[in-house]
């Protein structure tokens, strides 16, 4: 079955967009689940949003170590797709599922049962520790869920459809403002279930959403069709996904792992700190959206244009999304720097002490967002590419030997405190754009032989076809 790909021809602006700004949409749908989550335990007091806040990362830790199957299985549909392989990617799609299962599984007992030994471990203060344990639970019980609705929005995104996830989150947002208050506060013959009911609420979500997007997958009316007969194990195309992916799992599990530190160093200034850290940072993972978006929108163009043998039009793709990545974040931190004091005391009102603190780190942090869209948008080029290792290499370097080394030093080794942790922002974000554009400027993420590693997992995947009957 052969389709004509116009994501590999025409102006490239126009394609750019046509993918990023439905993901971004889609994306800020998503995080709509964690600001609401936000908003209703904002009403609960300091302490329950510390509860929040302190369980985020560890979860975040989790669902990071499965996440580079879902990249692994993006960067070889949307290679297949630039190839006009329509058999090949309904096998991988099979296969990502597959082994995506198997592992959220894993991971959802190991989370669940470690959450107290991990907060305690955190240093969570007593008032926070018992909901900050039941809402790591709750969240770890449900996390198949959102491990498969994240592979269907990865492979949908990888052949180009980025409507139909936005569609589904769109749909179950609505749903969480419902349920979140409800389950939170109460009501009626339901009990009000305070921190607990928040996870509960975008568990129920989020398994809609993964229900639909298997339903959709198994009818013929997609670019993808997923093949219950493909879902026996093909070994040989797992062991190269999990070889494409582990890079990503590693980068995305030091990511975590980082968030995981800074919260360890934020919580030894105590519950009002943690309060206004984990309200800033979530207003701080939504004004990223767009960034994030053009930069999962340059992972899914650079990798088809590859698999087409466009590398200059990939070239000029990453191009344009740096520039509109650079001046959209700007634009947005200048709103935040203006705005900030406002925008945090949505999420906990009266607490003036913590509205202070929140819109301080905010402010630090506004002015250098634009470097942040350089960082991202590079980075999906490099991983389109199918060059993971140097997207891992880059949040080790960012993480690792700069924000967190700085973190620590000056906020325990100077007397600037919580202040010092702030100022560490910024500071790598700059650093790291600098970095990731001399890195990008080299020109090896275009000389690496992917097609020839690609065709190697066709034949594979040919093989497996023909044994299951699907060759004509």
């Amino acid at each position: 079955m052969r389709e004509k790909n116009n994501l590999t021809e025409g102006p490239i602006l126009q394609s750019l967009l046509t993918i990023s700004l439905p993901i971004i949409f889609a994306n800020f749908l998503h995080t709509a689940y964690q600001l609401t989550d936000t908003f209703w335990v904002g009403r609960l007091g300091t302490a329950a949003i510390a509860a929040v806040s302190i369980s985020f990362p560890v979860i975040f830790l989790i669902v990071a170590m499965g996440g580079g199957l879902s990249i692994a299985g993006t960067i070889l549909v949307a290679q297949y797709k630039g190839k006009n392989d329509k058999r090949a990617v309904d096998h991988v799609t099979a296969q990502t599922l597959l082994t995506v299962f198997t592992v959220s599984a894993a991971l959802a007992c190991i989370g669940f049962f470690l959450s107290p030994h991990v907060i305690r471990l955190l240093g969570a203060e007593k008032e926070v520790f018992a909901s900050a344990v039941s809402y790591m639970k709750i969240s770890f019980a449900g996390i198949i869920f959102m491990f498969t609705f994240m592979v269907f929005q990865s492979l949908m995104r990888g052949v180009g459809d980025v409507k139909t996830p936005m569609y589904i989150i769109l749909g179950t947002v609505l749903l969480n403002l419902i349920v979140d208050p409800l389950f939170i506060m109460g009501y009626g013959f339901v009990p009000a279930m305070g921190v607990s009911g928040a996870a509960l609420a975008t568990i129920v979500s989020q398994g809609i959403a993964a229900v639909i997007g298997m339903y959709l997958m198994l009818r013929k009316k997609r670019q993808i069709h997923l093949h219950l007969r493909d879902m026996k194990p093909d070994f040989p195309l797992i062991k190269k996904m999990l070889a494409l992916g582990m890079p990503s799992s590693v980068e995305h599990s030091t990511v975590a792992l980082g968030m995981n530190f800074i919260i360890f160093l934020v919580t030894g200034f105590g519950t009002t700190v943690l309060a206004a850290y984990g309200i800033g940072h979530r207003i701080f993972g939504f004004v990223i959206i767009p960034t994030l978006g053009l930069s999962m929108a340059t992972s899914a163009l650079v990798g088809q244009n590859i698999g087409a043998g466009k590398i200059e039009r990939a070239e000029r793709i990453v191009r344009m999304a740096v520039s509109v990545g650079f001046v959209t974040l700007t634009l947005i931190g200048v709103l935040m720097f203006l705005f900030a004091e406002q925008l945090s005391a949505i999420f906990i009102p009266g607490e003036f002490e913590t509205i202070r603190m929140s819109a301080q780190f905010l402010r630090i942090m506004a002015l250098t967002f634009g470097f942040i869209g350089i960082h991202h948008v590079l980075n999906g080029a490099f991983i389109g590419s199918g060059n993971t290792f140097t997207s891992m290499a880059l949040s080790i370097i960012s993480l690792w030997l700069l924000r967190f080394p700085l973190s620590y030093f000056l906020s325990r080794h100077t007397g600037l405190r919580e202040m010092g942790i702030w100022i560490a922002f910024p500071a790598t974000n700059v650093l790291t754009a600098l970095i990731t554009a001399i890195w990008f400027s080299r020109g090896t993420w275009k000389k690496r032989k992917i097609t020839e590693e690609i065709k190697l997992v066709a034949e594979t995947t040919e093989e497996a076809l023909i044994e299951e009957g699907l060759n004509p």
